[in-house]
């Protein structure tokens, strides 16, 4: 960032002294004023519940324009990444800034499958769960628990130890998301095939069984690694700025990215593909389409609680790119596996047809997001919805662990401490027992 010859002047109506803001420049994006020095100069901090108009850090992986409906990884449109790459080389872009050439990329995934296996013993660590324990309480501990079982890579300021851990989560969260799937269906443990893809081998983790080979199917291997790429990174969110926050304190790589997971539970985050689908589920136990006209009336009355999930964006005030390259996923998927006739896959394509017809929807910019269609992808090609937001964990590991490692190289970072506006009681005294009303 560079600083811009424009200063922000800083005025009180009280006749305290202004003061100048230095104003910092990005190669895209809004300037940014520096308050780093507003406390120590007027006393007074900023007030900016849920960080809306913050920039907390510094960044060169991903930037979105929300009002073009742009996203880029280091530069590269997502657009083109989805086509033209593969997960795998998108996670090398991401961490390295670099697209790999093809001798780097080999290189890459030679390292990633050196470590796809688990310590055993992490099997024993499942078992302490419930069988109907949720995946992502299950993957929490699990992320958590690998700083036990690989302490040779958790010093979080040691350049190589973070590399060595980088590569040890992206190779293991899908054996990890494997064994909670399988734990909770009661079937055993799949070992991780190094022949196969990154997707490909998910797969069959997930679907395979001892007792009969599996073969991918591609037009699904494709889908999984392209929901892997759109879920890579996207800045500043929610997961994204926990993992920073945690790492800010020194501690191990993988307890910040057990924090990622943790955040990205949430259903107004990572769970959002879940919640669409179970609002897809009640329409259907209602009528299906039949009724759906019911439902949108419902969606446009300011006094009704209904609310249509999979639709619009936080940051994207477009349409979200991601969501385009979604769409195309989905129907390539239904078309493969027969199901664009299937009741609640009929019942998605009817109202994203509505979405993106009806004025309601189109002024106020509420087109299907990358959520709506996940969901539906993942829901056709046998992931149990409770399985939806980790896989989707497993996806943006790649991106949290980038934040951390470019956090951590800032000269500038330091642990993270919010203010708050203090609206409690002022300073009083204890009185006695006997005197309390």
């Amino acid at each position: 960032m560079k600083s811009s010859e424009v200063k922000a002047t800083l005025s009180f109506s009280d006749g305290s002294p202004s003061i100048e803001l230095p104003i910092y420049q990005g190669s895209a994006g809004p300037d940014v004023i520096d308050i780093r020095k507003l406390y120590g100069q007027t006393g007074k901090f900023t007030y900016d519940p849920g960080f809306l108009s913050t920039a907390s850090c510094n960044s060169a992986i991903t930037f979105i324009d929300g009002d073009k409906g742009e996203l880029l990884y280091r530069g590269y449109p997502i657009e083109q990444l989805a086509v033209q790459c593969d997960y795998m080389e998108t996670c090398y872009l991401i961490l390295y800034g670099e697209l790999p050439n093809a001798a780097q990329k080999q290189e890459f995934v030679r390292r990633v499958s050196q470590h796809t296996m688990v310590n055993e013993q992490m099997q024993f660590f499942l078992r302490g769960f419930r069988r109907d324990a949720h995946p992502m309480a299950v993957l929490t501990g699990l992320v958590g628990a690998m700083s036990a079982f690989y302490p040779d890579s958790i010093n979080l300021h040691d350049v190589a130890q973070r590399d060595i851990s980088a590569i040890r989560l992206i190779a293991k969260l899908p054996t990890l998301v494997a064994m909670a799937y399988k734990y909770n269906m009661g079937q055993p443990y799949m070992y991780p095939r190094n022949d196969l893809s990154y997707a490909g081998n998910f797969m069959r983790m997930m679907w395979a069984t001892p007792c009969e080979e599996y073969v991918p199917n591609p037009v699904i291997e494709r889908a999984l690694d392209r929901i892997f790429i759109l879920h890579a990174d996207h800045e500043q969110n929610a997961s994204t700025s926990t993992v920073r926050l945690c790492a800010s304190s020194g501690t191990n790589p993988f307890a910040a990215i057990a924090a990622g997971v943790a955040c990205l539970w949430g259903p107004a985050h990572g769970g959002a593909n879940e919640a669409c689908l179970n609002m897809l589920y009640e329409i259907e136990a209602a009528g299906g389409v039949a009724r759906i006209g019911e439902f949108i009336a419902k969606v446009k009355d300011k006094n009704s609680s209904v609310r249509l999930m999979g639709f619009g964006h936080r940051v994207y005030k477009n349409y979200d790119p991601r969501a385009k390259l979604m769409r195309e996923t989905c129907h390539e998927v239904l078309d493969a596996l027969g199901l664009h006739n299937d009741p609640l896959f009929k019942l998605a394509m009817t109202l994203e047809k509505i979405a993106l017809e009806d004025d309601y929807f189109i002024q106020r910019k509420l087109y299907p997001n990358v959520d709506f269609y996940s969901g539906i992808v993942q829901k056709a090609i046998g992931v149990p919805v409770s399985l939806f937001t980790a896989i989707f964990a497993l996806a943006r590991t790649v991106g949290w662990i980038a934040q951390l490692n470019e956090m951590i190289a800032d000269p500038e970072y330091k642990i993270g401490r919010p203010r708050q506006l203090f609206t409690g009681s002022p300073a009083r005294q204890v009185l006695p027992l006997a005197q309390r009303a």
